[in-house]
């Protein structure tokens, strides 16, 4: 083979592997993408995302006749989701910004806007995380709210959940034919916690970062929960305006604020280069102070006709850059892991350090999230290690310096003992989380009194969160008994006011010596017994008969009930098998709670005995609620999913994927109508 040969093939070699890396970095960036823009479930941070996208440019850079299209450099991240609302046209298009990382790449920025512009001003401020949102005004009234979306045709309409938004100006002072403007969606710190803790509280998923809980809390279908929730929002561009000329950046967020309109707090003007990185700078020191997060700064120019006249690429404008702060790390050295229980019962292990100064704050804990983070790392007590902050601003441990480990160092390991209430402590299924298994643990005691007098257990009107967590604080409640005796002290609750004067606190009590009759299944749900749900408890007290036959039976016995497994019958053997709970049990009985099922269902009432439905879709007359109760009063059992266990599909408007799995498996249909009048 001759050398011209040797090299053609060695060229094409190359050139397979450019085209692989391509391929693959393609690929990871919009599985990524849709992560971020339209699912806001990120599994990656912003950093590690940005550095795929360097390289990616990096190579595109290197070789510009594979770059097409569809490439992540050429689009904007998302597109539209029809789930969030109706989709609108862009007036003016929604774009990114280009990343860059270092002072050279800021300096050439400048320097190529100087060499058009001479006497260019430009404007530095915070780069917010969050969710991208364009407000129109006709004649001076807020008429459409809409996400980037796709950034070039259309954005999702969110004007209802934007107008629960306080941030946002619904009329203009000064009021014009049309006024377009561009802000961030934003939650500060303090307001995520609370909206993860309540999330905690109620059983569902945790946000990851303020930015997810804002985005998904914008596409919210329900407004109130936006409302609640409380974000916030700046404005940061001027997309389109009629009827008034704007001639710079800086004039437009004059006008802005005396609209009332929040803009972005921090921003510098500047007219050389080292200026520019001077507030850039200032700006990355003020991170720590700031109570929302900043994930950069950018960098435009002033001039809006000098914009104009530099126009766009397909996915970012020419006039403007977003500088990426890299996550600043240090090394310290671990002096202790200690654990705390959370509501839920979830033992959480955090990492304790000497102090060390992070983006503007001083910092001395991290969480460790679990037992298997602590084993990948291999975190050890005496280790030195590496602490940083990716663009949120929570402190995380990225590594452990093996190099740096002292002698008779030894694992760490989550000890099977709640360190609260000593109880035993188990590894949750299908999680790498260890939770405390006594219902009655004094650090889930609001958890615990919260779900049993929740709507799907006992069911207590009234009885809200505010007034479960006043009663704790005050010694009312020390555990669920407690509940039942507050009667006893209705003269201490009324001088104390904790649920209103005599109406309110009467109507209470009431509501709770009410809820002493409800069926077994509801104090068997509200027990706190770990997978046992409503729909396990009322299929657990038709087999049994009560809550005491149940805590007499054998694991055996319990796992031959239709649908429960080993790992849920251990759960409540292991709970009538503690004395305390026993103790708990004979209480409630004591106070006149009901612990047995009424007499089983006659010939006249059980044409549904033994037969499992599922309910889908908008019934024409009965809630969901009222199917489900019409088919457990004829002794049916429903469930939420389709199977081959399936007897019947009862199904509405809208009945969507579980018709069609029924209609597969040869499942019965029912409309409302056939399941009032079938007969077994």
């Amino acid at each position: 083979m001759n050398e011209k040969k040797r090299k053609d093939m060695s060229e094409k070699k190359d050139i397979a592997a450019v085209k692989k890396e391509l391929n693959e970095l393609r690929k990871t960036i919009r599985r990524h993408n849709k992560l971020y823009y339209e699912l806001d479930k990120p599994e990656i941070d912003d950093y590690e995302y940005d550095m795929l996208m360097k390289r990616l440019r990096e190579i595109e850079a290197k070789y510009p006749e594979f770059i097409t299209d569809t490439s992540p450099t050429q689009v904007v991240g998302g597109k539209a989701r029809r789930a969030a609302g109706a989709l609108v046209a862009h007036d003016a298009p929604m774009l990114s910004l280009q990343d860059v990382f270092s002072k050279g790449e800021v300096d050439g920025f400048v320097e190529n806007i100087k060499k058009e512009f001479a006497d260019a001003e430009f404007v530095v401020e915070e780069k917010i995380d969050g969710l991208s949102l364009a407000l129109r005004y006709e004649n001076g009234k807020l008429t459409t709210a809409l996400t980037r979306g796709d950034g070039v045709t259309e954005g999702e309409d969110v004007t209802e959940n934007a107008m629960c938004i306080d941030d946002v100006v619904q009329k203009l002072k000064n009021a014009m034919p049309y006024f377009e403007i561009r802000g961030e969606v934003y939650m500060e710190r303090e307001k995520f916690i609370s909206v993860n803790e309540r999330q905690e509280l109620l059983g569902l998923p945790l946000f990851a970062n303020p930015r997810n809980c804002a985005a998904g809390t914008l596409r919210q279908l329900n407004s109130q929960v936006v409302k609640e929730r409380g974000l916030s929002l700046f404005v940061f561009n001027l997309q389109k305006s009629e009827g008034r000329e704007f001639f710079k950046h800086t004039e437009v967020y004059d006008f802005l604020h005396k609209q009332g309109i929040k803009t972005i707090q921090n921003y510098f003007v500047c007219h050389t280069a080292e200026e520019v990185w001077r507030s850039i700078e200032k700006i990355g020191e003020m991170r720590g102070s700031l109570p929302y997060d900043i994930d950069g700064a950018v960098v435009k120019i002033n001039d809006l006709a000098s914009r104009e006249r530099l126009g766009a690429t397909s996915k970012v404008p020419r006039w403007a850059i977003a500088y990426k702060y890299p996550p600043e790390e240090k090394e310290t050295v671990l002096r202790d892991i200690e654990l705390s229980v959370g509501r839920t019962g979830r033992i959480t292990p955090t990492a304790v350090f000497d102090t060390v100064h992070l983006c503007g704050t001083n910092v001395s804990r991290a969480m460790l999230h679990n037992q298997d983070f602590i084993d990948e790392l291999d975190i050890r007590v005496g280790d030195t290690i590496v602490v940083y902050k990716s663009g949120e601003i929570i402190p995380k441990v990225k590594a452990v310096v093996k190099d740096k480990r002292p002698q008779n160092t030894v694992p760490f390991v989550i000890p099977p003992r709640c360190p609260v209430c000593g109880h035993k402590a188990v590894r949750e299924e299908n999680t790498a989380d260890m939770k405390c298994t006594n219902a009655n643990c004094p650090a889930q005691v609001e958890n615990h009194i919260l779900n049993f007098t929740g709507r799907r257990a006992m069911d207590i009107k009234g009885f809200g969160a505010v007034y479960i967590k006043t009663l704790i604080e005050k010694k009312y409640l020390k555990n669920i008994v407690d509940i039942y005796k507050l009667k006893n002290r209705r003269e201490e609750l009324i001088k104390d006011g904790i649920v209103g004067k005599e109406k309110n606190t009467d109507k209470l009590l009431a509501a709770i010596e009410n809820s002493k009759s409800n069926e077994p299944y509801r104090l068997l749900t509200g027990l706190g017994i770990s997978g046992i749900g409503q729909a396990a408890a009322k299929e657990l007290m038709r087999h049994f008969g009560g809550i005491e036959e149940l805590g007499a039976a054998r694991v055996d016995e319990i796992i031959a009930v239709q649908d429960m497994g080993e790992i849920s019958a251990n759960y409540i053997r292991e709970y009538f098998a503690d004395e305390e709970n026993r103790k708990i049990i004979a209480e409630l009985k004591s106070l006149g709670l009901n612990l047995k099922n009424a007499a089983q269902p006659t010939a006249q009432n059980s044409r549904f005995a033994y037969k499992t439905f599922v309910i889908t879709g908008t019934l024409p007359t009965m809630s969901r609620a009222d199917a489900t109760a019409f088919i457990e009063e004829r002794g049916g059992r429903v469930t939420g999913s389709v199977s081959k266990k399936t007897d019947f599909l009862v199904a509405g408007e809208n009945a969507g994927s579980k018709l069609a799995k029924a209609q597969e498996l040869g499942i019965r249909i029912l409309n409302e109508d056939e399941l009032l009048k079938t007969e077994m």
